[in-house]
């Protein structure tokens, strides 16, 4: 079953899953001291505004809402950011930011009801008036 908000990527040694929950998205604003709107807006092909330290919380973060270790997660961001050039990453920091602002979820929706009422095209209202006989 695939995380709400979730996105699969291949980056640095392997495939790995990235995913910014609340709890990640609350950390990355507070660090950077801005919203994932504007870290979204810096780090896209567009503007091309971002700092390293955006790329790198972003994926540091992400790795850590997708499941891994918050020290391992730490040792791959030292590997492949740290010692890698700046632009290397932005583009795999800006889909990560794109899933957790989209809440992107290919495969299920994790929170019951929402694929259901997703799908329906019909009024979950009461009728205004009595029907017609």
């Amino acid at each position: 079953m695939s995380r709400h908000g979730a996105i699969e990527l291949d980056w640095a040694d392997g495939t790995f899953t990235f995913r910014l929950g609340l709890d990640q998205i609350e950390e990355l604003e507070e660090k950077r001291d801005l919203s994932l709107f504007t870290l979204a807006r810096r780090l896209s092909p567009a503007e091309r505004d971002a700092r390293l330290a955006d790329i790198r919380e972003v994926l540091r973060l992400g790795l850590i809402g997708g499941g891994l270790k918050p020290v391992d997660a730490l040792v791959k961001v030292r590997k492949y950011i740290d010692e890698r050039p700046v632009d290397e990453n932005r583009d795999i920091a800006y889909a990560v930011v794109l899933a957790g602002l989209a809440r992107v979820n290919a495969a299920e929706v994790d929170q019951p009801g929402e694929a259901d009422a997703a799908k329906t095209s019909a009024s979950t209202s009461p009728r205004s008036e009595a029907p017609q006989p």
